[in-house]
């Protein structure tokens, strides 16, 4: 049933780049941009030219089989759609580099994108209502000086942005 909902729901490989992504990928090649923190899965990001993106979420272009550890890569795991439960050669499931409910968030990429929140100058929240924890939480970590926040529709109260754009992101940023 998982399989199913997972195939369905959270894995969508005719997914492109917006106008944000590419956006984001030109700050961080001009040198302007030190990280992404996303809870997106797909992988859109780096598509788009990021580099160092830190994924709180885990990407479904990444699987591996819980008990021997072999590795496999979106296009293996789509072979499996509608099939039931993926296995490996091993026999073992294989289980997509997500985070499910009530399992933790790599606490490396956490510390990851916690360093460079408290490093930023200016962060720029966007594509997100902050009401998903514990990624809505990261905002405390920020001590710079400018906070933007770009959402369509409302986001989480308090976090005391300087500048708040109601919009879709992938055309708030093809506009910029």
């Amino acid at each position: 049933q998982f399989f199913e909902y997972y195939f369905d729901r959270m894995v969508y490989p005719q997914a492109k780049p917006n106008a944000a992504h590419y956006a984001l990928a030109e700050l961080e090649a001009q040198g302007k941009l030190s990280a992404v923190v996303t809870q997106n899965i797909d992988g859109l990001h780096q598509q788009a030219g990021s580099k160092r993106v830190y994924e709180l979420h885990g990407s479904v272009l990444r699987n591996h089989c819980i008990r021997c550890g072999a590795s496999y890569s979106l296009e293996q795991m789509l072979e499996y759609k509608g099939k039931g439960v993926p296995r490996c050669s091993c026999g073992g499931i294989i289980k997509p580099d997500v985070v499910l409910y009530e399992e933790s968030l790599d606490q490396d990429v956490l510390a990851r994108a916690v360093h460079y929140i408290r490093q930023a100058d200016l962060m720029i929240i966007g594509g997100t209502s902050l009401v998903v924890y514990p990624a809505a939480g990261l905002v405390q970590y920020f001590r710079g000086r400018h906070l933007v926040v770009v959402n369509k529709g409302q986001t989480g109260s308090g976090v005391g942005a300087d500048l708040t754009i109601d919009g879709p992101i992938g055309e708030i940023f093809a506009q910029l």
